[in-house]
């Protein structure tokens, strides 16, 4: 409902001043953080490297080439801000001036966002963050069987304490609490807890800081929906003009409600999958996400081209080639790895496989549950399928203009004809 509305909506109603008035609380509390760190110079807990670097670990399945630069992604580099940054930030300068403090200032918050992120997830004691982070169907679905399971890993964790933390922070279980959000919400919660402590004050931080990552989730829908929604008018535009201008209600609101029914479909998808959403859905945000970046970095190359700087396409250039190697070759592990456990077409095999003879497999409880992992494994694989192309086509293209370009004495890089908006 509200990414529907927020996209709907001009701009400056709803996303602009939510947007605004929610950087207030992020800046606060990411800086409450830091000197909360800094105050009480937390140990970190979590070894640098565990047994599960190899990619068999519970939380995370693959190898850490080249998965590990596609699940750091917005605090190292992000696709999603470089597409948001293009149509949606320009509408909310007030000052033309403001845009490269905005945008980079905007980066290297994140990024810091990130490095606060590592510190609060290393704070707690790394038996907790598996009980939290790893599925029901490996570790269990009771405190006594998560506990004495994540221990036999090497991390000691106590029935008590998984218990007590749950009572501590205001909830009845911490376990099979996965996606990341929980687990940064604990870490802040101990840090600012030793800060102030207090009768009380834990639950109190522990939900306080799941506010603060609520409005990271509301400012990718608003944002995000608004993006799609140009980008579906631009493109069904293509074959009825009409459908093109932004202006126009019912376009806006068929373009709207198509790109919400998608991204809605896919988040009911993931809910109802009996293998976890997070499972289904990270490791396709990660991969399109810095997709998405390669993408703009190989757009940023083009450009400097035809602006005859050829001396500077390696800052542009040299990450593209990362990205691309890094997320290309992530996406056809994703699709081809004989392991279920990591392969999208391998896993569609194995429980179609069981189906047809009969069998459910764990977690699974009942054939409509096989039906669902298969049918969310084709769709995963398919989207691959379809981010590979689209990349690979830009890819095509940014060299045969880029040749093209270079080939050329004068500049380039002229701007589309100047056109009025219509008067309102």
């Amino acid at each position: 409902g509200y990414g529907f509305v927020a996209a709907v909506l001009p701009v400056w109603l709803v996303l602009a001043p939510r947007d605004y008035l929610s950087t207030f609380l992020k800046i606060g509390t990411i800086v409450a953080l830091a000197i909360g760190i800094l105050v009480t110079m937390p140990e970190l807990k979590m070894p640098a490297l565990t047994q599960f670097v190899d990619g068999t670990g519970p939380v995370w399945k693959g190898g850490l080439f080249p998965f590990l630069f596609i699940t750091i992604a917005c605090g190292a580099v992000s696709g999603f801000h470089a597409l948001i940054a293009s149509g949606t930030t320009p509408k909310l300068l007030d000052n033309e001036c403001n845009s490269r403090y905005i945008g980079y200032g905007a980066m290297l918050m994140e990024s810091f966002v990130a490095i606060m992120a590592m510190v609060a997830a290393s704070v707690i004691e790394p038996g907790v963050y598996f009980a939290m982070n790893s599925p029901a169907a490996i570790v269990g679905g009771d405190v006594v069987t998560v506990a004495q399971t994540v221990s036999s890993w090497g991390f000691a964790i106590t029935p008590d304490a998984l218990t007590a933390l749950a009572h501590d922070i205001g909830e009845t279980t911490v376990l099979a609490r996965a996606g990341g959000a929980p687990t940064l919400a604990v870490g802040i919660a101990q840090i600012l807890h030793n800060v102030l402590p207090g009768e009380n004050t834990m639950a109190f931080w522990y939900h306080f800081a799941i506010l603060f990552e609520a409005l990271f989730i509301l400012t990718a829908v608003d944002a995000g929906t608004r993006a799609g929604r140009f980008m579906l008018q631009d493109l069904l535009g293509s074959f009825v003009p009409a459908l093109k201008r932004t202006e126009s209600w019912p376009a806006n609101v068929l373009a709207t409600g198509l790109c919400v029914a998608m991204w809605g479909y896919l988040l009911y998808q993931g809910v109802i999958d009996p293998l976890g959403g997070i499972n289904t859905l990270w490791p396709l945000f990660g991969i399109s996400n810095q997709m998405l970046a390669g993408i703009a970095l190989m757009l940023a190359t083009v450009v400097l081209i035809k602006m005859k700087r050829q001396r500077y396409i390696w800052v542009t250039m040299l990450p593209a080639v990362w990205l691309l190697i890094c997320t290309t070759y992530a996406g056809f592990i994703k699709l081809f790895d004989a392991n279920p456990a990591v392969g999208f077409l391998a896993l569609a095999k194995k429980y179609s496989t069981a189906l047809d003879a009969g069998q459910v497999i764990a977690p699974a409880k009942n054939i409509d549950q096989m039906q669902h992992v298969i049918i969310n494994a084709y769709t995963n694989a398919g989207l691959t399928v379809l981010f590979l192309f689209v990349v690979f086509s830009i890819l095509f293209y940014a060299v045969k203009v880029g040749a093209a370009a270079w080939g050329r004495k004068e500049r380039t890089d002229k701007e589309a004809p100047y056109h009025s908006l219509p008067d309102a």
